[in-house]
């Protein structure tokens, strides 16, 4: 009976370790509820509820066992930087300076080189940087669940994984979470200046910043991926049922950007924008706490897999940004950055902007602007390129089965 009370307990004790390996829904849960929550007050750079931000995340690496790899060992990596004192930040005359840190923590596997994992922290506060989307966004709070308290509670769960996993892999990983980046990419940018580890040694970094809202198509979007040239068949192996949508460039609108500037090839994990986007709205209601579990249990086989390869070779990539047409006119809408299909799809509208009043809807597809099909994102800027403030013209959409011709002002 001792040999089989034995057995049993062994079972038990073996099931509830692999258990304990895997990601955690719940975990995410509590983190991101946490965080966006309006205790937080939407977590604004330099701001005392954004330390408290800061504070959770550092708590919850000590509890994981991760080494402190910020200023004097301690998990605060310090900065500060200057914030303009006008919304398009070009008057310096009265700008201000704005305190923060990062958060770093280290698991130290004795290899030669290291893996980062990152998201930002912060998020828009009560609205008055200019930066949000509401009509009227001064004191409300921005609760910023998507974005990105889903990436940080990434963050911390992929920590606890890799701490708690069993396994010792051929890499050191390196977990941060980033302030500033709502600002100008402040964190990250700071921290490659001035990296508490040997940049030169770093295999890849990863980011995740709005990965709560996967979509019923189950699309992601994953930029970085020409910046080494592993990335693309690692993903395509390792991406079970998600459609992903890749990209290659290595400079984005995230903290990736200041990794790939240091000639470091990176990843940037999203799952799309929304009407929610910069609105008190991104709240802990919105997320997909099951889609989100599956992102990044996703994302710990992609680095798994590139765990066993050598230190990756980096690959300077061309920026979307050299083919993007300047313009002086906006239509006022959120495109669909995961959309795989003809045309550009509209993924929100903005009240009281050209499209809404053009009677433009969420769900829409453009497929003509004036005399100019579209048919892809690029071809969209293009059209709207050639259109100057107080122009009218069309907007040809597609809704369900039907076709509509809108006409919209500048």
């Amino acid at each position: 009976m001792k040999s089989i009370a034995f057995f049993i307990f062994s079972l038990l004790l073996f099931a509830q370790t692999v258990f304990s390996q895997n990601i955690s829904e719940k975990n995410l849960r509590k983190h991101i509820t946490y965080l966006a929550s309006d205790k937080l007050q939407g977590r604004a750079t330099g701001t005392p509820k954004e330390r408290k931000a800061a504070e959770y995340i550092a708590k919850q690496f000590r509890k994981i066992g991760l080494q402190p790899k910020g200023d004097a060992g301690s998990y605060f990596h310090t900065f500060s930087f200057k914030k303009a004192s006008d919304p398009h930040g070009m008057d310096m005359a009265g700008a201000t300076q704005v305190n923060s840190q990062n958060v770093a923590a280290y698991l130290d596997n004795g290899a030669a080189y290291t893996i980062v994992i990152g998201a930002h922290y912060d998020h828009l506060g009560l609205g008055y940087d200019h930066n949000s989307l509401d009509a009227n966004p001064e004191g409300k709070i921005h609760n910023g669940a998507d974005d990105n308290a889903s990436g940080v509670a990434g963050v911390i769960e992929l920590a606890r994984y890799y701490a708690g996993n069993g396994i010792k892999e051929q890499h050191n990983f390196l977990f941060l979470c980033f302030s500033g980046e709502e600002l100008g990419l402040y964190g990250s940018k700071k921290f490659t200046e001035n990296p508490t580890i040997d940049l030169s040694k770093v295999s890849f970094m990863l980011n995740m910043d709005m990965i709560g809202r996967l979509n019923p198509e189950r699309r992601i979007m994953v930029g970085g991926v020409g910046t080494a040239p592993e990335f693309v068949p690692t993903l395509n192996a390792n991406k079970g049922t998600f459609t992903i949508k890749l990209d290659s460039a290595g400079v984005g609108p995230s903290d990736h950007t200041s990794f790939y500037l240091k000639n470091i090839p990176v990843l940037f994990f999203f799952t799309g924008q929304h009407s929610d986007y910069h609105k008190p709205s991104d709240d802990v209601e919105k997320i997909n706490f099951p889609g989100e579990k599956e992102l990044i249990e996703t994302t710990a086989r992609v680095v798994d897999a590139l765990d066993k390869t050598p230190k990756l070779t980096f690959q300077e990539t061309k920026s979307n940004a050299d083919n993007t047409p300047s313009f002086k006119v906006t239509l006022g809408i959120m495109p669909d950055y995961t959309y795989e299909g003809i045309g550009l799809h509209v993924d929100g509208v903005t009240d009281g902007r050209p499209a809404s009043k053009a009677g433009v809807q969420k769900g829409d597809i453009i497929i003509g602007l004036g005399e100019n099909a579209v048919e892809s994102m690029q071809d969209y800027m293009k059209a709207l390129a050639k259109f100057n403030k107080g122009d009218t013209t069309t907007v040809k959409v597609k809704r369900g089965t039907e076709e509509k011709q809108l006409k919209v002002t500048f």
